[in-house]
């Protein structure tokens, strides 16, 4: 790992995240939670997938979770349509969000927001690895301030856009809260990823205030108000930014230059009249899109509520009237009640994949709404903040995994390669020693995991991954077989 980047007092949390992220999987206890092991790599235990709808025309490409809670353990993961895994990384930060492919200076990487235990899980670091798996940036917001969760975009021009949390002092007495209260406010960070450099910085109290929140004060006046709540951000065209306030029901555009909001979508103070069926509460994840369209995720419901059901939107937005219509509601068959987080991806061939937030389930759409695949995640608990669709080559670096099991009839062989996409095909090998080996059996991939039973006893066992026209890509070491 290389090029790390901190500032302030996060250096001490960055290095002990980094440290924790590079001692990988966890210990091999044992979970009452669903779980896939494997004899060929023990040290992972991604959660379960269930295939609720099987896929049927999908978009290309793998799916790309971040499972937490109710898991054996977190961490980023890919998946098949079928629910296996393709790779999986533990994180013992305890959480892991957003991740996803993005492009950093013309080459597809692999990005996340990844926890640091030391603070219950809300504070962490900002990952980038490239195409073999190796973490070659990792960073922290500039002035120290804490790394949020809730998104991490990469721009054409090296840029990182994050989103943070500050906990400032803040008369509340306007709104029947204490005169000596406190706020959290959302701030959006652009930050050069190369050096680490603040580029730009815009604070949410300066241009929204309190009196927008919908969320209830603190039942005690020592505890933190979040009035805002920012969980997206949106480049727009325009070079402006589209940014998401969950806790006031709205979205705003902010200006670049100066960091005026221009127009608030929803919310108290809305510029614009809805439709039917357009308005949107408790909202994540806003994207504008060309032709005057904007999508959103539409939680509906806040923690304490037990009603109101969760739902993709396409919405209109007529800037000259002012308007916005409903185009489009994605919506799960059996409805959905996600408390917080949740996405909705807007895939280039019209395809709509909703990862359902706090609720365990990802269900991708076609373009007219019909349902091409629905999963659920782990267990009831098990969440993914946002869940995507995205085409990836991987080319791990590490080796073939390869186990050996001997019992009375012969052995049977275990092999995986975390991360490796390529491989269709496996051949076993054999033989009384590690310079005396010769093939056995063939098999064609089944799952993370392949288990083939050979006649053979022998002593070592090797395999080498195979691609489609049956050319080695990499070979194992060998492993004794074991009882």
């Amino acid at each position: 790992m290389r090029a790390i980047f901190f500032n302030g007092p996060a250096a001490v949390l960055a290095l002990a995240g980094l440290a924790l992220f590079a001692a990988g999987c966890g210990s091999s206890r044992a979970s009452s939670y669903p779980s896939q092991h494997f004899r060929s790599r023990p040290g992972i235990r991604p959660p379960n997938v269930d295939v609720l709808k099987p896929a049927h025309d999908t978009a290309p490409g793998y799916l790309f979770l971040s499972p937490e809670r109710g898991v054996d353990q977190a961490g980023p993961m890919i998946i098949r349509d079928n629910g296996q895994v393709v790779w999986f990384h533990p994180s013992r930060g305890g959480r892991v969000t957003n991740f996803r492919v993005q492009r950093y200076h013309g080459r597809s990487v692999l990005t996340w927001w990844s926890a640091l235990p030391a603070n219950s899980g809300h504070t962490g670091l900002y990952v980038i690895a490239d195409d073999r798996y190796h973490v070659f940036k990792t960073f922290a917001p500039a002035g120290g301030y804490q790394g949020d969760l809730h998104e991490f975009l990469l721009t054409p021009r090296g840029t990182a856009i994050i989103s943070v949390y500050r906990r400032i002092p803040y008369d509340l007495s306007s709104i029947g809260g204490s005169s000596h209260g406190a706020i959290w406010e959302g701030i959006v960070q652009e930050i050069d990823v190369a050096t680490g450099r603040l580029l730009w910085h815009w604070d949410s109290i300066d241009h929204v205030g309190v009196g927008e929140s919908y969320e209830g004060l603190p039942s005690e006046a020592s505890k933190t108000y979040d009035y805002f709540h920012i969980n997206s951000i949106d480049p727009l065209p325009n070079g402006n930014l589209l940014v998401s306030g969950r806790n006031t029901h709205a979205v705003y555009e902010i200006r670049k230059s100066d960091g005026a909001v221009l127009w608030r979508l929803g919310g108290k103070r809305s510029d614009f009249a809805f439709g039917p069926g357009a308005r949107f509460a408790w909202q994540h994840d806003a994207r504008q899109h060309p032709g005057g369209l904007l999508s959103v995720f539409d939680n509906h419901a806040e923690y304490s509520s037990t009603k109101g059901h969760a739902r993709g939107l396409l919405l209109r937005v007529d800037m000259k009237r002012h308007r916005v219509t409903l185009v489009r509601a994605y919506h799960r068959r059996s409805p959905v009640l996600a408390t917080s987080e949740g996405n909705a991806q807007f895939l280039p061939d019209g395809h709509v994949v909703v990862g359902w937030g706090s609720a365990p389930f990802v269900t991708e759409f076609s373009r007219d709404g019909r349902v091409l695949l629905d999963l659920r995640i782990g267990s009831y608990k098990t969440r993914s903040y946002r869940s995507f669709r995205f085409p990836w080559v991987g080319h791990p670096t590490t080796k073939p995994s390869v186990a050996a099991v001997r019992h009375d009839n012969g052995t049977t062989v275990y092999m995986s390669w975390n991360g490796a996409t390529q491989v269709t095909g496996w051949r076993v090998l054999a033989g009384p020693s590690a310079d005396r080996l010769e093939q056995v059996a063939t098999s064609p991939v089944r799952g993370f995991e392949t288990a083939i039973k050979v006649g053979s006893r022998a002593s070592v066992f090797r395999v080498a991954a195979l691609d489609r026209r049956g050319r080695v890509l990499r070979m194992s070491d060998p492993v004794r077989a074991a009882r």
